[in-house]
């Protein structure tokens, strides 16, 4: 068994744009991956980086309903990284917004491993809520937010 975690969000535009702004490196790097941007768009099949050295795999892309990526988003008790599995799920909805719904999946049951989900919980809702801003308002959430940002390195998981 693995750790997992779960966040959702409604975004009010419909689901065309708000896939883009995940697929398209110039909208993910206005709001997400800040320092040092995304290296191209999300392609089935294909490996991006995200803020400068973060490889991330393009498993699965279903035009305007699902991205599937896997990427080194668990770190060990011995501090080498591992693969955990993301998936986006976009939903429309009645009204005109979307349903974004992240999941990821696959860390260790271990002390990194709680450690990671919780972090990670973090950040994929600080992106939800960062894309929510970015997309329906045009609002960098993310400037002057973190400390290492702010010195032009991308944001790193604080020591606790």
């Amino acid at each position: 068994m693995s750790l997992g975690i779960r966040v959702s969000g409604r975004i009010g535009r419909p689901v065309a744009e708000v896939f883009d702004a995940v697929v398209n490196p110039k909208k993910l790097s206005s709001y997400f991956t800040t320092i040092g941007g995304a290296s191209a768009p999300l392609v089935q099949g294909t490996t991006v980086t995200w803020w400068k050295d973060a490889p991330v795999e393009v498993v699965e892309l279903v035009p305007e309903s699902r991205i599937v990526l896997r990427w080194d988003g668990g770190t060990a008790e011995d501090k080498t990284r591992y693969k955990t599995l993301v998936e986006m799920n976009f939903k429309p909805l009645e009204d005109g917004g979307t349903l974004v719904t992240i999941a990821e999946t696959g860390w260790r049951e271990d002390e990194a491993g709680r450690r990671g989900t919780y972090l990670n919980c973090e950040g994929w809702t600080q992106m939800l809520c960062s894309m929510k801003a970015f997309v329906e308002y045009g609002i960098n959430l993310r400037e002057g937010m973190y400390l290492s940002e702010m010195k032009g390195e991308p944001a790193s998981a604080p020591d606790v």
